[in-house]
């Protein structure tokens, strides 16, 4: 986990060089600071700070319990990582149902507000039904 981290750090930090070069460029270029692009690369900073130094403390806290993960090691196996990595549903159909009524919302951002209001009202029925997908008839748990 450490190279994602130090991955995230340094896209981080080539987007506060790129974000310096913006504000220089526009200041020479229409003697003020153009607030959209400069606010997006620092906001761009923080979170890839954020997501970097959390995911290097998660490493240094699992390396002092764990040790060097199979990835980090040079004696390391690509068989030390197998395992189950969680269950995934071959055949459900809400993550469509979800998709759709993600779509009818963002379609009535367009059309109408009372579309939104009515697809709002679908996402929380269909993310619930997908959600409990499996606690009800043939496929319960």
């Amino acid at each position: 986990m450490k190279m994602q981290a130090y991955l995230f750090m340094g896209i981080s930090t080539f987007f506060g060089l790129a974000a310096a070069l913006y504000i220089y460029w526009s200041l020479l270029e229409t003697g003020e600071i153009e607030w959209a692009g400069t606010t997006a690369l620092v906001v761009s900073i923080g979170f890839g700070w954020m997501i970097g130094f959390w995911l290097w403390q998660s490493a240094r806290h699992s390396e002092h319990h764990h040790g060097l993960p199979a990835e980090e090691r040079l004696d390391g196996e690509i068989a030390e990582n197998a395992g189950e990595y969680g269950f995934f549903s071959p055949h459900s159909w809400w993550p469509m149902f979800v998709a759709m009524a993600v779509a009818f919302t963002a379609v009535g951002v367009a059309i109408g507000w009372w579309m939104v209001f009515i697809g709002f009202f679908a996402v929380i029925l269909t993310s619930l039904g997908w959600v409990f997908e499996y606690y009800r008839k043939e496929f319960q748990h």
